[in-house]
């Protein structure tokens, strides 16, 4: 329904949809019954209201303060959109009553090693581990720095790994990872209005980093308008034999 209004599908994300008229745009943003519309012309706005509300139930909120867990900032005098999560991490650190905690200054730091050799040796370790919610934790820490925080990438990447078999000291990094998330809530991606609009990309990785295969760990981030659209780190699937190669 939405294509035959003149709204393409993109090819790398199906829940977003481009409308372009003349020299103006509109997009819609759709999640299961939520909608998110963002225009640079008022009239594109209400022809797509109007022609959403013709085929379906709809209820106008204005300006969406809040989208799927992420809280959304806007300073229109200096052309300045914020997306941060401050509400999500306090549900999460209240679900795994851990938000009293004091903070720490960084999820991962120079020294913190995490490796097969500290999951469950024994049976009395795997049924203590049992007790430990570190699949559904870890998922709750995916899902933030996915949408709002590349900053705990590369450590969330690592914790990920073990999500079969963890074990106290994996427990023990998640526990880091909130307590940093505790003073850093308000952390937010800012993006600033401007009339070129320039993709810039930085990439790093380690060489043999796993100290148990030696497979590097890979990092990128994509920047626009301030701010970053983009960003992964993952293992790589490879062996490498040099830098170069990594």
């Amino acid at each position: 329904m939405v294509t035959s209004f003149g709204f393409k599908e993109n090819a790398s994300d199906q829940c977003i949809y481009l409308k372009k008229n003349e020299s103006h745009f509109i997009i819609l943003v759709l999640y299961v019954d939520d909608i998110l519309l963002a225009r640079s012309s008022v009239e594109l706005l209400t022809k797509t209201k109007f022609m959403l509300n013709s085929h379906f139930n709809m209820k106008g909120l204005g300006d969406a303060p809040v989208f799927l867990g992420i809280q959304i900032s806007r300073d229109r005098s200096r052309g300045i959109l914020g997306l941060f999560q401050r509400g999500y991490i306090d549900k999460v650190l209240k679900r795994f009553n851990i938000h009293s905690c004091s903070s720490c200054a960084a999820p991962v730091q120079k020294g913190d090693k995490l490796s097969k050799s500290q999951c469950p040796q024994n049976d009395n370790d795997k049924v203590e581990m049992k007790k430990v919610p570190y699949a559904s934790a870890v998922g709750s820490l995916i899902y933030t720095q996915v949408c709002t925080r590349p900053d705990i990438a590369f450590v969330v990447n690592a914790l990920g790994r073990y999500l079969s078999d963890p074990g106290l000291d994996h427990w023990k990094a998640v526990k880091k990872v909130f307590r940093y998330l505790q003073g850093t809530k308000d952390h937010m991606l800012t993006f600033k209005k401007s009339d070129q609009l320039q993709v810039i990309g930085y990439s790093d990785f380690d060489f043999a980093g796993c100290p148990i295969d030696r497979k590097s760990t890979s990092g990128f981030i994509f920047m626009m308008g301030g701010g970053a659209i983009s960003w992964k780190s993952v293992k790589q699937t490879l062996t490498t034999t040099s830098t170069m190669e990594a």
